[in-house]
């Protein structure tokens, strides 16, 4: 899996699934469309960690810098 999500998508996706989070558990939405918040707010992190998005990958999106050597 190469790296294809910049810091400032990560930062981004981390900031919305924060706000997902507390929109479910405060109980500003609950049930299914809640639990799909909950659901997103897990994708987002996960993909957050790794760097690795997997719908860029077919589009041929990269928002990660390259390193000029």
């Amino acid at each position: 899996m190469k790296k294809n999500m910049g810091m400032a998508d990560r930062v981004i996706r981390f900031i919305v699934a924060a706000i997902f989070a507390v929109l479910y558990f405060t109980g500003t939405v609950t049930g299914t469309p809640g639990i799909i918040l909950l659901v997103l707010a897990g994708v987002f992190l996960l993909t957050s960690f790794v760097s690795f998005c997997p719908l860029y990958a077919p589009f041929g999106i990269n928002t990660c810098p390259t390193k000029h050597e």
